[in-house]
Protein backbone atom coordinates (compact mmCIF):
# COMPACT_ATOMS: atom_id res chain seq x y z
CA UNK A 1 0.00 0.00 0.00
CA UNK A 2 2.97 2.30 0.62
CA UNK A 3 4.07 1.69 -2.98
CA UNK A 4 0.55 2.53 -4.18
CA UNK A 5 0.61 5.86 -2.35
CA UNK A 6 4.15 6.64 -3.52
CA UNK A 7 3.28 5.82 -7.15
CA UNK A 8 0.20 8.04 -6.96
CA UNK A 9 2.27 10.76 -5.31
CA UNK A 10 4.80 10.77 -8.13
CA UNK A 11 2.09 11.54 -10.68
CA UNK A 12 0.29 14.07 -8.48
CA UNK A 13 3.49 15.98 -7.59
CA UNK A 14 4.32 16.28 -11.26
CA UNK A 15 1.32 18.66 -11.54
CA UNK A 16 1.72 20.37 -8.15
CA UNK A 17 0.88 24.05 -8.48
CA UNK A 18 3.07 25.20 -5.58
CA UNK A 19 6.36 23.25 -5.36
CA UNK A 20 9.42 22.80 -7.51
CA UNK A 21 8.65 19.13 -7.90
CA UNK A 22 6.66 20.12 -10.99
CA UNK A 23 8.08 22.11 -13.88
CA UNK A 24 7.10 25.74 -14.30
CA UNK A 25 5.30 24.78 -17.52
CA UNK A 26 3.30 22.06 -15.82
CA UNK A 27 2.16 24.56 -13.21
CA UNK A 28 0.55 26.79 -15.85
CA UNK A 29 -0.39 24.13 -18.41
CA UNK A 30 -3.97 22.96 -18.96
CA UNK A 31 -3.77 19.33 -18.00
CA UNK A 32 -7.11 18.23 -19.43
CA UNK A 33 -6.79 20.26 -22.62
CA UNK A 34 -3.16 19.64 -23.52
CA UNK A 35 -2.29 16.30 -21.91
CA UNK A 36 -5.26 14.01 -22.11
CA UNK A 37 -3.36 10.83 -21.32
CA UNK A 38 -1.72 12.54 -18.35
CA UNK A 39 -5.12 13.75 -17.18
CA UNK A 40 -6.36 10.17 -17.20
CA UNK A 41 -3.33 9.01 -15.21
CA UNK A 42 -3.81 11.90 -12.76
CA UNK A 43 -7.42 10.93 -12.07
CA UNK A 44 -6.44 7.28 -11.67
CA UNK A 45 -3.69 8.33 -9.30
CA UNK A 46 -6.21 10.24 -7.16
CA UNK A 47 -8.49 7.20 -7.10
CA UNK A 48 -5.60 4.91 -6.09
CA UNK A 49 -4.49 7.41 -3.46
CA UNK A 50 -7.99 7.45 -2.00
CA UNK A 51 -8.08 3.65 -1.85
CA UNK A 52 -4.69 3.66 -0.18
CA UNK A 53 -5.83 6.22 2.40
CA UNK A 54 -8.84 4.08 3.29
CA UNK A 55 -6.57 1.07 3.85
CA UNK A 56 -4.07 3.04 5.97
CA UNK A 57 -6.87 4.51 8.11
CA UNK A 58 -8.08 1.04 8.91
CA UNK A 59 -4.57 -0.19 9.79
CA UNK A 60 -3.04 2.83 11.52
CA UNK A 61 -4.81 6.16 11.52
CA UNK A 62 -1.81 7.99 13.06
CA UNK A 63 0.87 6.81 10.66
CA UNK A 64 3.12 9.21 8.77
CA UNK A 65 1.99 7.50 5.58
CA UNK A 66 -1.52 8.79 6.15
CA UNK A 67 -0.21 12.33 6.67
CA UNK A 68 1.73 12.02 3.43
CA UNK A 69 -1.38 10.74 1.64
CA UNK A 70 -3.51 13.60 2.98
CA UNK A 71 -0.96 16.15 1.77
CA UNK A 72 -0.95 14.53 -1.66
CA UNK A 73 -4.76 14.62 -1.75
CA UNK A 74 -4.76 18.36 -1.00
CA UNK A 75 -2.25 18.91 -3.81
CA UNK A 76 -4.43 16.90 -6.17
CA UNK A 77 -7.63 18.69 -5.18
CA UNK A 78 -6.00 22.07 -5.61
CA UNK A 79 -4.94 21.05 -9.10
CA UNK A 80 -8.39 19.78 -9.97
CA UNK A 81 -9.97 23.00 -8.70
CA UNK A 82 -7.66 24.90 -11.00
CA UNK A 83 -8.56 22.61 -13.90
CA UNK A 84 -12.28 22.96 -13.20
CA UNK A 85 -11.99 26.76 -13.17
CA UNK A 86 -9.89 26.79 -16.34
CA UNK A 87 -12.26 24.53 -18.25
CA UNK A 88 -15.33 26.50 -17.19
CA UNK A 89 -13.76 29.88 -17.91
CA UNK A 90 -12.10 28.96 -21.17
CA UNK A 91 -14.93 27.04 -22.77
CA UNK A 92 -17.98 29.26 -22.42
CA UNK A 93 -18.44 29.20 -26.17
CA UNK A 94 -18.62 25.40 -26.14
CA UNK A 95 -20.87 25.41 -23.07
CA UNK A 96 -23.39 27.90 -24.45
CA UNK A 97 -27.00 27.22 -23.57
CA UNK A 98 -28.16 26.57 -27.12
CA UNK A 99 -25.62 23.80 -27.64
CA UNK A 100 -26.39 22.29 -24.24
CA UNK A 101 -30.17 22.40 -24.72
CA UNK A 102 -29.96 20.30 -27.89
CA UNK A 103 -28.40 17.35 -26.10
CA UNK A 104 -30.58 14.27 -26.08
CA UNK A 105 -32.23 13.17 -22.89
CA UNK A 106 -30.15 10.01 -23.08
CA UNK A 107 -26.93 11.99 -23.04
CA UNK A 108 -28.08 14.35 -20.32
CA UNK A 109 -29.25 11.45 -18.16
CA UNK A 110 -26.11 9.37 -18.59
CA UNK A 111 -25.28 8.03 -15.18
CA UNK A 112 -21.86 7.74 -13.65
CA UNK A 113 -20.07 4.45 -13.12
CA UNK A 114 -18.05 3.51 -10.13
CA UNK A 115 -15.37 1.21 -11.50
CA UNK A 116 -11.78 2.19 -12.24
CA UNK A 117 -12.46 2.63 -15.95
CA UNK A 118 -14.89 5.49 -15.23
CA UNK A 119 -12.55 8.32 -16.21
CA UNK A 120 -11.40 6.52 -19.33
CA UNK A 121 -15.03 6.06 -20.41
CA UNK A 122 -15.83 9.71 -19.78
CA UNK A 123 -12.81 11.32 -21.39
CA UNK A 124 -11.70 9.03 -24.20
CA UNK A 125 -14.95 7.37 -25.25
CA UNK A 126 -17.32 10.35 -25.19
CA UNK A 127 -20.29 9.53 -27.40
CA UNK A 128 -20.91 11.97 -30.25
CA UNK A 129 -22.92 11.65 -33.41
CA UNK A 130 -20.89 10.94 -36.53
CA UNK A 131 -22.53 14.00 -38.06
CA UNK A 132 -22.02 16.23 -35.03
CA UNK A 133 -20.50 19.65 -35.60
CA UNK A 134 -17.09 20.61 -34.27
CA UNK A 135 -18.75 22.71 -31.58
CA UNK A 136 -20.85 19.77 -30.44
CA UNK A 137 -17.81 17.46 -30.37
CA UNK A 138 -15.79 19.91 -28.27
CA UNK A 139 -18.82 20.53 -26.05
CA UNK A 140 -19.19 16.81 -25.37
CA UNK A 141 -15.52 16.53 -24.51
CA UNK A 142 -15.59 19.55 -22.20
CA UNK A 143 -18.63 18.21 -20.40
CA UNK A 144 -16.96 14.82 -20.01
CA UNK A 145 -13.89 16.49 -18.49
CA UNK A 146 -16.01 18.48 -16.05
CA UNK A 147 -17.91 15.38 -15.01
CA UNK A 148 -14.72 13.40 -14.50
CA UNK A 149 -13.27 16.14 -12.30
CA UNK A 150 -16.52 16.50 -10.33
CA UNK A 151 -16.80 12.74 -9.82
CA UNK A 152 -13.22 12.60 -8.59
CA UNK A 153 -13.53 15.54 -6.21
CA UNK A 154 -16.90 14.42 -4.83
CA UNK A 155 -15.53 10.90 -4.35
CA UNK A 156 -12.57 12.33 -2.45
CA UNK A 157 -14.83 14.38 -0.19
CA UNK A 158 -14.18 17.71 -1.87
CA UNK A 159 -17.61 18.20 -3.42
CA UNK A 160 -18.16 21.52 -1.65
CA UNK A 161 -15.02 23.03 -3.19
CA UNK A 162 -15.96 21.70 -6.61
CA UNK A 163 -19.51 23.11 -6.44
CA UNK A 164 -18.26 26.51 -5.28
CA UNK A 165 -16.09 26.94 -8.39
CA UNK A 166 -18.83 25.62 -10.67
CA UNK A 167 -21.53 27.82 -9.18
CA UNK A 168 -19.52 31.04 -9.36
CA UNK A 169 -18.84 30.49 -13.05
CA UNK A 170 -22.22 29.24 -14.24
CA UNK A 171 -24.24 31.74 -12.18
CA UNK A 172 -22.34 34.52 -13.89
CA UNK A 173 -23.22 32.91 -17.24
CA UNK A 174 -26.93 32.97 -16.39
CA UNK A 175 -26.78 36.53 -15.06
CA UNK A 176 -24.87 37.81 -18.09
CA UNK A 177 -27.16 36.03 -20.55
CA UNK A 178 -30.28 37.46 -18.96
CA UNK A 179 -28.66 40.87 -18.95
CA UNK A 180 -27.98 40.66 -22.67
CA UNK A 181 -31.55 39.45 -23.20
CA UNK A 182 -32.69 42.61 -21.45
CA UNK A 183 -34.20 40.93 -18.39
CA UNK A 184 -33.85 43.32 -15.46
CA UNK A 185 -34.45 42.97 -11.75
CA UNK A 186 -37.11 45.59 -11.11
CA UNK A 187 -39.21 46.45 -8.09
CA UNK A 188 -42.94 47.04 -8.04
CA UNK A 189 -42.28 50.65 -7.13
CA UNK A 190 -40.10 51.13 -10.20
CA UNK A 191 -42.79 49.60 -12.41
CA UNK A 192 -45.51 51.87 -11.03
CA UNK A 193 -43.42 54.98 -11.70
CA UNK A 194 -42.85 54.12 -15.37
CA UNK A 195 -44.95 55.62 -18.13
CA UNK A 196 -46.66 53.07 -20.34
CA UNK A 197 -44.32 53.59 -23.30
CA UNK A 198 -41.33 52.56 -21.23
CA UNK A 199 -43.14 49.66 -19.58
CA UNK A 200 -44.47 48.47 -22.95
CA UNK A 201 -40.94 48.48 -24.33
CA UNK A 202 -39.70 46.39 -21.42
CA UNK A 203 -42.69 44.07 -21.76
CA UNK A 204 -42.01 43.48 -25.45
CA UNK A 205 -38.40 42.77 -24.60
CA UNK A 206 -39.46 40.28 -21.90
CA UNK A 207 -41.84 38.56 -24.33
CA UNK A 208 -39.02 38.15 -26.80
CA UNK A 209 -36.67 36.80 -24.14
CA UNK A 210 -38.71 34.49 -21.92
CA UNK A 211 -38.77 31.49 -24.26
CA UNK A 212 -35.03 31.74 -24.84
CA UNK A 213 -34.48 32.05 -21.10
CA UNK A 214 -36.60 29.01 -20.24
CA UNK A 215 -36.19 26.68 -23.21
CA UNK A 216 -32.54 27.43 -23.93
CA UNK A 217 -30.76 29.09 -21.00
CA UNK A 218 -32.26 27.34 -17.97
CA UNK A 219 -32.85 24.13 -19.86
CA UNK A 220 -29.23 24.05 -21.04
CA UNK A 221 -27.89 24.83 -17.60
CA UNK A 222 -29.95 22.04 -16.07
CA UNK A 223 -28.61 19.58 -18.62
CA UNK A 224 -25.04 20.64 -17.88
CA UNK A 225 -25.58 20.51 -14.12
CA UNK A 226 -27.32 17.12 -14.30
CA UNK A 227 -24.46 15.74 -16.36
CA UNK A 228 -21.54 17.15 -14.40
CA UNK A 229 -22.96 16.22 -10.98
CA UNK A 230 -24.74 12.99 -11.92
CA UNK A 231 -22.76 11.29 -9.15
CA UNK A 232 -24.91 12.99 -6.50
CA UNK A 233 -28.60 13.88 -6.73
CA UNK A 234 -28.33 16.13 -3.71
CA UNK A 235 -25.40 18.10 -5.13
CA UNK A 236 -27.10 18.24 -8.53
CA UNK A 237 -30.21 19.86 -7.03
CA UNK A 238 -28.31 22.22 -4.74
CA UNK A 239 -26.00 23.32 -7.50
CA UNK A 240 -28.70 24.08 -10.09
CA UNK A 241 -30.83 25.76 -7.44
CA UNK A 242 -28.01 28.08 -6.38
CA UNK A 243 -27.13 29.17 -9.93
CA UNK A 244 -30.68 29.49 -11.36
CA UNK A 245 -33.27 30.10 -8.66
CA UNK A 246 -32.75 33.81 -8.07
CA UNK A 247 -32.62 34.61 -11.79
CA UNK A 248 -35.71 32.51 -12.49
CA UNK A 249 -37.66 34.34 -9.79
CA UNK A 250 -36.61 37.66 -11.32
CA UNK A 251 -37.74 36.47 -14.74
CA UNK A 252 -41.20 35.35 -13.61
CA UNK A 253 -41.82 38.24 -11.22
CA UNK A 254 -42.00 40.80 -14.03
CA UNK A 255 -45.43 39.77 -15.45
CA UNK A 256 -47.02 39.96 -12.00
CA UNK A 257 -45.77 43.51 -11.56
CA UNK A 258 -47.15 44.46 -14.99
CA UNK A 259 -50.51 42.93 -14.01
CA UNK A 260 -50.55 45.20 -10.95
CA UNK A 261 -49.74 48.31 -12.98
CA UNK A 262 -52.24 50.96 -11.87
CA UNK A 263 -52.54 52.61 -15.30
CA UNK A 264 -53.78 49.56 -17.18
CA UNK A 265 -56.49 50.49 -19.67
CA UNK A 266 -58.60 48.47 -22.10
CA UNK A 267 -55.97 48.80 -24.83
CA UNK A 268 -53.46 47.05 -22.57
CA UNK A 269 -55.54 43.85 -22.59
CA UNK A 270 -53.51 42.27 -25.36
CA UNK A 271 -50.21 42.97 -23.66
CA UNK A 272 -51.59 41.21 -20.57
CA UNK A 273 -52.77 38.29 -22.69
CA UNK A 274 -49.38 38.07 -24.41
CA UNK A 275 -47.70 37.78 -21.02
CA UNK A 276 -50.25 35.21 -19.87
CA UNK A 277 -49.82 33.19 -23.07
CA UNK A 278 -46.05 33.17 -22.76
CA UNK A 279 -46.08 31.64 -19.28
CA UNK A 280 -48.99 29.32 -20.04
CA UNK A 281 -47.35 27.92 -23.17
CA UNK A 282 -44.08 27.35 -21.30
CA UNK A 283 -45.68 25.83 -18.22
CA UNK A 284 -44.84 22.20 -19.02
CA UNK A 285 -41.20 23.16 -19.58
CA UNK A 286 -41.18 25.23 -16.40
CA UNK A 287 -42.39 22.26 -14.36
CA UNK A 288 -39.86 19.95 -16.03
CA UNK A 289 -36.84 22.22 -15.72
CA UNK A 290 -37.61 23.45 -12.20
CA UNK A 291 -38.71 20.06 -10.90
CA UNK A 292 -36.60 20.07 -7.73
CA UNK A 293 -38.36 20.91 -4.47
CA UNK A 294 -36.01 23.85 -4.00
CA UNK A 295 -37.64 25.45 -7.05
CA UNK A 296 -41.15 25.51 -5.60
CA UNK A 297 -40.69 29.23 -5.05
CA UNK A 298 -39.94 29.68 -8.77
CA UNK A 299 -43.07 27.79 -9.85
CA UNK A 300 -45.08 29.67 -7.24
CA UNK A 301 -43.88 32.95 -8.69
CA UNK A 302 -44.75 31.88 -12.23
CA UNK A 303 -48.20 30.79 -11.05
CA UNK A 304 -48.69 34.04 -9.14
CA UNK A 305 -47.99 35.94 -12.35
CA UNK A 306 -50.55 33.81 -14.21
CA UNK A 307 -53.15 34.45 -11.51
CA UNK A 308 -52.57 38.21 -11.42
CA UNK A 309 -52.55 38.47 -15.21
CA UNK A 310 -55.82 36.53 -15.31
CA UNK A 311 -57.36 38.85 -12.73
CA UNK A 312 -56.22 41.91 -14.68
CA UNK A 313 -57.64 40.49 -17.92
CA UNK A 314 -61.00 39.69 -16.29
CA UNK A 315 -61.19 43.20 -14.87
CA UNK A 316 -60.45 44.75 -18.26
CA UNK A 317 -63.02 42.47 -19.90
CA UNK A 318 -65.65 43.73 -17.46
CA UNK A 319 -64.58 47.31 -18.15
CA UNK A 320 -64.81 46.63 -21.88
CA UNK A 321 -68.36 45.31 -21.54
CA UNK A 322 -69.28 48.29 -19.38
CA UNK A 323 -67.74 50.72 -21.87
CA UNK A 324 -69.95 49.33 -24.65
CA UNK A 325 -73.06 49.68 -22.53
CA UNK A 326 -72.20 53.22 -21.42
CA UNK A 327 -71.30 54.53 -24.88
CA UNK A 328 -73.23 57.75 -25.61
CA UNK A 329 -71.94 58.63 -29.06
CA UNK A 330 -74.49 59.61 -31.69
CA UNK A 331 -75.62 57.56 -34.65
CA UNK A 332 -73.39 57.64 -37.70
CA UNK A 333 -74.40 60.26 -40.30
CA UNK A 334 -75.60 58.62 -43.52
CA UNK A 335 -76.14 55.27 -41.86
CA UNK A 336 -72.53 54.15 -42.14
CA UNK A 337 -70.54 51.91 -39.82
CA UNK A 338 -70.41 53.40 -36.34
CA UNK A 339 -66.98 53.92 -34.70
CA UNK A 340 -68.19 51.84 -31.74
CA UNK A 341 -68.80 48.92 -34.09
CA UNK A 342 -65.30 49.16 -35.54
CA UNK A 343 -63.70 49.47 -32.12
CA UNK A 344 -65.60 46.60 -30.53
CA UNK A 345 -65.16 44.21 -33.44
CA UNK A 346 -61.45 44.92 -33.85
CA UNK A 347 -61.10 44.30 -30.12
CA UNK A 348 -63.02 41.02 -30.33
CA UNK A 349 -61.02 39.87 -33.36
CA UNK A 350 -57.87 40.23 -31.30
CA UNK A 351 -59.49 38.45 -28.36
CA UNK A 352 -60.41 35.59 -30.69
CA UNK A 353 -56.73 35.11 -31.46
CA UNK A 354 -56.13 34.50 -27.75
CA UNK A 355 -58.86 31.88 -27.38
CA UNK A 356 -56.59 29.48 -25.44
CA UNK A 357 -55.56 32.00 -22.80
CA UNK A 358 -59.03 33.55 -22.91
CA UNK A 359 -60.59 30.18 -22.04
CA UNK A 360 -58.31 29.72 -19.02
CA UNK A 361 -59.02 33.25 -17.83
CA UNK A 362 -62.80 33.46 -18.21
CA UNK A 363 -63.66 29.78 -17.82
CA UNK A 364 -65.41 30.29 -14.46
CA UNK A 365 -66.42 33.94 -14.96
CA UNK A 366 -70.23 34.30 -15.03
CA UNK A 367 -72.00 36.52 -17.55
CA UNK A 368 -73.22 39.78 -16.11
CA UNK A 369 -76.63 39.30 -17.71
CA UNK A 370 -78.98 42.22 -17.19
CA UNK A 371 -81.19 41.83 -20.22
CA UNK A 372 -84.86 41.02 -20.86
CA UNK A 373 -83.78 38.77 -23.72
CA UNK A 374 -84.15 35.01 -23.15
CA UNK A 375 -81.01 33.12 -22.21
CA UNK A 376 -81.24 31.05 -25.39
CA UNK A 377 -80.75 34.23 -27.44
CA UNK A 378 -77.15 34.66 -26.42
CA UNK A 379 -76.33 31.07 -25.54
CA UNK A 380 -77.06 29.72 -29.02
CA UNK A 381 -74.04 31.13 -30.88
CA UNK A 382 -71.47 28.46 -30.03
CA UNK A 383 -68.91 26.62 -32.17
CA UNK A 384 -69.93 23.79 -34.46
CA UNK A 385 -68.60 21.29 -31.89
CA UNK A 386 -70.88 22.03 -28.96
CA UNK A 387 -68.92 19.95 -26.48
CA UNK A 388 -65.60 21.67 -27.19
CA UNK A 389 -63.95 23.56 -24.32
CA UNK A 390 -63.92 26.70 -26.47
CA UNK A 391 -67.72 26.94 -26.16
CA UNK A 392 -67.20 29.00 -23.00
CA UNK A 393 -65.15 31.49 -24.99
CA UNK A 394 -67.72 31.40 -27.79
CA UNK A 395 -70.60 32.26 -25.49
CA UNK A 396 -68.63 35.09 -23.94
CA UNK A 397 -67.73 36.55 -27.34
CA UNK A 398 -71.29 36.12 -28.62
CA UNK A 399 -72.56 37.92 -25.54
CA UNK A 400 -70.23 40.87 -26.17
CA UNK A 401 -71.42 41.03 -29.79
CA UNK A 402 -75.00 40.97 -28.58
CA UNK A 403 -74.35 43.90 -26.23
CA UNK A 404 -72.94 45.81 -29.19
CA UNK A 405 -75.93 45.00 -31.41
CA UNK A 406 -78.37 46.06 -28.71
CA UNK A 407 -76.49 49.33 -28.33
CA UNK A 408 -76.59 49.88 -32.10
CA UNK A 409 -80.31 49.18 -32.12
CA UNK A 410 -80.75 52.04 -29.67
CA UNK A 411 -78.61 54.35 -31.77
CA UNK A 412 -80.62 53.47 -34.88
CA UNK A 413 -83.70 55.00 -33.29
CA UNK A 414 -82.03 58.42 -33.35
CA UNK A 415 -82.69 58.70 -37.08
CA UNK A 416 -85.84 60.51 -38.23
CA UNK A 417 -86.12 58.29 -41.29
CA UNK A 418 -87.02 54.72 -40.40
CA UNK A 419 -85.46 53.38 -43.60
CA UNK A 420 -82.14 55.00 -42.64
CA UNK A 421 -82.36 53.20 -39.30
CA UNK A 422 -82.54 49.88 -41.13
CA UNK A 423 -79.70 50.82 -43.46
CA UNK A 424 -77.60 51.76 -40.43
CA UNK A 425 -78.36 48.42 -38.78
CA UNK A 426 -77.61 46.53 -42.02
CA UNK A 427 -74.27 48.30 -42.49
CA UNK A 428 -73.15 47.70 -38.94
CA UNK A 429 -74.29 44.09 -38.72
CA UNK A 430 -72.66 43.44 -42.09
CA UNK A 431 -69.41 44.85 -40.69
CA UNK A 432 -69.74 42.57 -37.64
CA UNK A 433 -70.37 39.48 -39.79
CA UNK A 434 -67.53 40.39 -42.15
CA UNK A 435 -65.09 40.69 -39.25
CA UNK A 436 -66.22 37.34 -37.89
CA UNK A 437 -65.86 35.57 -41.24
CA UNK A 438 -62.33 36.91 -41.79
CA UNK A 439 -60.95 36.01 -38.36
CA UNK A 440 -60.67 33.26 -35.78
CA UNK A 441 -64.12 34.32 -34.55
CA UNK A 442 -65.53 32.33 -37.46
CA UNK A 443 -64.51 29.09 -35.76
CA UNK A 444 -65.42 30.24 -32.27
CA UNK A 445 -68.94 31.49 -33.05
CA UNK A 446 -69.72 28.80 -35.59
CA UNK A 447 -71.62 28.53 -38.86
CA UNK A 448 -75.05 28.61 -37.19
CA UNK A 449 -74.30 32.00 -35.65
CA UNK A 450 -73.13 33.32 -39.00
CA UNK A 451 -76.20 32.04 -40.84
CA UNK A 452 -78.60 33.65 -38.38
CA UNK A 453 -76.90 37.03 -38.56
CA UNK A 454 -76.52 36.98 -42.34
CA UNK A 455 -80.27 36.37 -42.52
CA UNK A 456 -80.76 39.35 -40.20
CA UNK A 457 -78.75 41.54 -42.60
CA UNK A 458 -81.07 40.53 -45.44
CA UNK A 459 -84.08 41.40 -43.29
CA UNK A 460 -82.67 44.84 -42.54
CA UNK A 461 -81.97 45.48 -46.24
CA UNK A 462 -85.44 44.29 -47.19
CA UNK A 463 -86.97 46.67 -44.65
CA UNK A 464 -84.76 49.50 -45.89
CA UNK A 465 -85.82 48.97 -49.52
CA UNK A 466 -89.47 48.59 -48.65
CA UNK A 467 -89.66 51.68 -46.46
CA UNK A 468 -87.14 53.87 -48.23
CA UNK A 469 -88.30 53.28 -51.80
CA UNK A 470 -91.97 52.52 -51.21
CA UNK A 471 -93.13 55.81 -52.79
CA UNK A 472 -91.19 54.99 -55.94
CA UNK A 473 -92.35 51.38 -56.06
CA UNK A 474 -96.01 52.41 -55.70
CA UNK A 475 -95.78 55.19 -58.32
CA UNK A 476 -96.18 52.71 -61.16
CA UNK A 477 -99.35 50.75 -61.93
CA UNK A 478 -99.40 47.20 -60.64
CA UNK A 479 -99.85 46.04 -64.24
CA UNK A 480 -97.48 48.08 -66.38
CA UNK A 481 -98.94 46.64 -69.58
CA UNK A 482 -102.55 47.55 -68.76
CA UNK A 483 -104.30 49.86 -71.24
CA UNK A 484 -104.93 53.42 -70.06
CA UNK A 485 -105.50 56.85 -71.55
CA UNK A 486 -102.69 59.33 -72.11
CA UNK A 487 -103.81 61.59 -69.24
CA UNK A 488 -103.77 58.59 -66.92
CA UNK A 489 -100.29 57.59 -68.12
CA UNK A 490 -99.14 61.19 -67.69
CA UNK A 491 -100.27 61.16 -64.06
CA UNK A 492 -98.37 57.95 -63.41
CA UNK A 493 -95.19 59.48 -64.91
CA UNK A 494 -95.60 62.63 -62.83
CA UNK A 495 -96.04 60.51 -59.75
CA UNK A 496 -92.97 58.39 -60.56
CA UNK A 497 -90.80 61.43 -61.38
CA UNK A 498 -91.69 63.06 -58.11
CA UNK A 499 -91.17 59.92 -56.07
CA UNK A 500 -87.86 58.99 -57.64
CA UNK A 501 -86.42 62.50 -57.43
CA UNK A 502 -87.33 62.78 -53.77
CA UNK A 503 -85.96 59.32 -52.95
CA UNK A 504 -82.75 59.98 -54.86
CA UNK A 505 -82.27 63.34 -53.16
CA UNK A 506 -82.67 61.76 -49.71
CA UNK A 507 -80.69 58.58 -50.37
CA UNK A 508 -77.82 60.30 -52.19
CA UNK A 509 -76.34 61.23 -48.80
CA UNK A 510 -76.63 57.70 -47.41
CA UNK A 511 -73.80 55.21 -47.60
CA UNK A 512 -73.09 51.50 -47.81
CA UNK A 513 -69.34 51.17 -47.16
CA UNK A 514 -69.06 47.49 -48.05
CA UNK A 515 -68.73 47.13 -51.86
CA UNK A 516 -70.35 43.71 -51.97
CA UNK A 517 -73.39 44.76 -49.97
CA UNK A 518 -73.58 48.02 -51.93
CA UNK A 519 -73.72 46.17 -55.25
CA UNK A 520 -76.30 43.73 -53.93
CA UNK A 521 -78.60 46.57 -52.84
CA UNK A 522 -78.19 48.37 -56.17
CA UNK A 523 -79.01 45.21 -58.13
CA UNK A 524 -82.05 44.59 -55.94
CA UNK A 525 -83.33 48.17 -56.36
CA UNK A 526 -82.69 48.06 -60.07
CA UNK A 527 -84.62 44.85 -60.42
CA UNK A 528 -87.56 46.25 -58.47
CA UNK A 529 -87.63 49.77 -59.94
CA UNK A 530 -86.03 49.81 -63.36
CA UNK A 531 -87.56 46.58 -64.66
CA UNK A 532 -91.17 47.67 -64.08
CA UNK A 533 -90.47 51.21 -65.23
CA UNK A 534 -88.92 49.98 -68.48
CA UNK A 535 -92.13 48.18 -69.54
CA UNK A 536 -94.29 51.22 -68.75
CA UNK A 537 -91.79 53.55 -70.42
CA UNK A 538 -91.68 51.55 -73.65
CA UNK A 539 -95.48 51.38 -73.85
CA UNK A 540 -96.38 55.06 -73.30
CA UNK A 541 -93.29 57.13 -74.17
CA UNK A 542 -94.33 57.74 -77.80
CA UNK A 543 -97.94 58.60 -77.08
CA UNK A 544 -96.95 61.22 -74.49
CA UNK A 545 -94.33 62.78 -76.74
CA UNK A 546 -96.55 63.16 -79.86
CA UNK A 547 -98.99 65.83 -80.96
CA UNK A 548 -96.92 68.76 -79.73
CA UNK A 549 -97.55 67.86 -76.09
CA UNK A 550 -94.52 68.56 -73.90
CA UNK A 551 -93.01 65.27 -72.75
CA UNK A 552 -93.40 64.37 -69.09
CA UNK A 553 -91.01 61.43 -69.43
CA UNK A 554 -87.96 62.74 -67.59
CA UNK A 555 -86.06 59.47 -67.14
CA UNK A 556 -85.11 56.77 -69.57
CA UNK A 557 -84.53 53.33 -67.97
CA UNK A 558 -80.79 53.72 -68.47
CA UNK A 559 -80.94 57.07 -66.68
CA UNK A 560 -82.50 55.39 -63.67
CA UNK A 561 -79.80 52.74 -63.77
CA UNK A 562 -77.10 55.40 -63.78
CA UNK A 563 -78.68 57.31 -60.91
CA UNK A 564 -78.91 54.14 -58.83
CA UNK A 565 -75.31 53.30 -59.66
CA UNK A 566 -74.20 56.62 -58.13
CA UNK A 567 -75.78 55.90 -54.76
CA UNK A 568 -74.27 54.76 -51.46
CA UNK A 569 -70.64 55.74 -52.04
CA UNK A 570 -68.78 57.23 -49.08
CA UNK A 571 -67.90 60.76 -50.13
CA UNK A 572 -66.77 63.60 -47.84
CA UNK A 573 -68.30 66.14 -50.22
CA UNK A 574 -71.86 64.83 -49.77
CA UNK A 575 -74.06 67.01 -47.59
CA UNK A 576 -75.54 64.85 -44.85
CA UNK A 577 -78.22 65.69 -42.33
CA UNK A 578 -79.68 63.45 -39.70
CA UNK A 579 -81.90 63.93 -36.72
CA UNK A 580 -80.67 63.64 -33.18
CA UNK A 581 -83.98 62.74 -31.61
CA UNK A 582 -86.29 59.79 -32.26
CA UNK A 583 -89.59 60.40 -34.00
CA UNK A 584 -90.75 56.88 -34.69
CA UNK A 585 -91.07 53.47 -33.15
CA UNK A 586 -89.85 50.21 -34.66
Amino acid sequence: MEDTINDAGAIIKKWDLDTSSSTSYNRVANLFRDYREEALKFLDAVTNLQHGMHFVIKECSNSELLVQAQNLMQIAMKRLQKEMYTILSGNRYFLDSETLSTRSSRQSARSSVSDEDEHDDEITNTEVSPRASEVEIVSELVMANLKAIADCMIGAGYGKECVKIYNLNRKSVIDETLYYLGVEKLTSSQIQKMDWEMLEKKTKNWLGSVKIAVSTLFHGEKILCDHVFSASDAIRETCFSEIARESAITLFAFPEMVAKYKKLSLEKMFTVLDLYNSISELWDEIELIFSFSSFEIVKSQAMASLVKLGEAARLMLSEFESAIQKDTSKAKAGGGVHPLTRYVMNYLVFLGDYSGAFLEIIGDLPLSVQSPLPESYFMSPIPDEDDSPSSTVSVRLAWLVLILLCKLDGKAQLYKDVSLSYLFLANNLNYVVSKVKKSNLKFLLGSDWLSKHEMKIRQYISNYERMGWNKVLTSLPENSTAEMSSPEAREWFFKFNSGFEEAYRVHSSWVIPDPKLRDEVKISLSRKIVSGYRIFYEKYRESLSSGGVKSVVRFAPDDLQNYLSDLFYVSPSVSISTASSPSHGR
